[in-house]
């Protein structure tokens, strides 16, 4: 908003030529997040409180590790979602259809995160939430809304491909079926951070590494000049992701504030699906699906382990970790929550590192 009502008075008042850039709007975005986290952190934590008497509902296989945990509200995703909302609407050139596209898939999945974490605190004896079919229509009706749309807007010699990182020109051509492959890398990445929530700070930190890295992503694939550069694909208009991401990375700073163990609030399936779905967006706008899965190592491993662990007892009748997902498997190991959180952090930074080396080995 800021950049449409300014800009045009650049002529008159020089200090306005700040808001055509996107770097500055990208940190605008980051710090204006990571206000409106810390200011209305306390109030919206003390709302929380006043509307569930019992917290987030421990499951019964955690309680000997996560009893002392009874009583923490959830739905803390609302925080982020506020401040993901504000501060992008405030910083984004408003006429940038793939900023309006991010919000959508954003909120949309922030929505469906929080009508789950609503039934499971309305219904004690089933915390299941919504139904696993129920939440997977909702989550691919949006998404392949929002593919389609982002074909349409991408350059004709790049809608419906698949780019690989390391290799600067090659291009697998998807044709129809990106829509379904890029439906299931937003619905994969959002599921993926809401099987990584399950301790304190443990997918709030890690999506706030791969926002920093998609801010990049996104800054250096929208600029014509860069991008020939470094021979990565140039989309038009995509730049401006980068404040999208400037207002992910605040917003998870200001509220990993009251989510750090021991945690006031948990973002809840409000969060976490919110967080997984705008990353993912991201990826398939700026053509980094692939560099997704590297950055995101961590929620691939949280989701695989899950997977294997399904599959291992249906086929064998035997675990292969002692709990899924992973970081439960580290639980039962006898690691303190804190060796667990900061180890996975101190991992997700190195695959960031890996995620931009892509950048440069082509």
């Amino acid at each position: 908003m800021l950049h449409n009502l300014l800009v045009p008075l650049a002529d008159q008042f020089q200090f306005f030529n700040l808001f055509r850039y996107i770097t500055f709007r990208a940190g605008g975005a980051m710090l204006t997040a990571l206000l409106i986290c810390w200011i209305s952190g306390p109030a919206i934590i003390r709302w929380l409180k006043s509307k569930q008497a019992e917290g987030q509902p421990i499951l019964s296989y955690l309680e000997d590790t996560h009893g002392k945990k009874k009583g923490t509200p959830t739905m803390g995703g609302l925080m982020m979602l506020l401040a993901i909302t504000s501060s992008t609407l405030l910083w984004v050139d408003l006429t940038n259809a793939y900023a309006w596209l991010a919000l959508a898939v954003t909120v949309g999945f922030g929505a469906i995160g929080a009508v789950d974490d609503y039934r499971k605190l309305t219904n004690r004896k089933n915390t299941a939430g919504l139904s696993g079919r129920v939440r997977l229509f909702l989550e691919f009706s949006l998404s392949f809304a929002v593919i389609w749309l982002v074909m349409h807007l991408q350059p004709t010699a790049l809608s419906g491909q698949l780019a690989f990182p390391f290799f600067k020109d090659l291009l697998l051509n998807l044709g129809l079926f990106y829509v379904v492959f890029g439906a299931l890398v937003i619905v994969g990445s959002a599921n993926a951070v809401n099987i990584t929530d399950g301790l304190d700070g443990l997918a709030t930190a890690p999506a706030m590494i791969a926002a920093c890295c998609f801010l990049l992503f996104a800054y250096l694939v929208g600029n014509v000049k860069f991008a020939d550069y470094l021979q990565l694909h140039y989309v038009p208009g995509v730049g401006e992701l980068a404040v999208f991401c400037g207002a992910l990375v605040g917003a998870c700073l200001g509220f990993l504030w009251y989510n750090a163990p021991p945690a006031q609030v948990f973002m809840g399936d409000t969060g976490s699906l919110a967080l997984g779905g705008a990353l993912g967006s991201v990826a398939v706008m700026t053509k980094h699906e692939i560099v997704l899965a590297i950055v995101g190592g961590l929620f691939v491993a949280e989701t695989l382990s899950v997977m294997i662990q399904v599959a291992s007892f249906k086929l064998t009748g035997k675990r292969v970790f002692k709990m899924a997902p992973l970081h439960h498997h580290f639980e039962k190991l006898g690691w303190p929550e804190s060796h667990i959180v900061i180890r996975f952090w101190i991992v997700t930074i190195v695959l960031a590192l890996i995620g931009l080396s892509t950048l440069k080995l082509r």
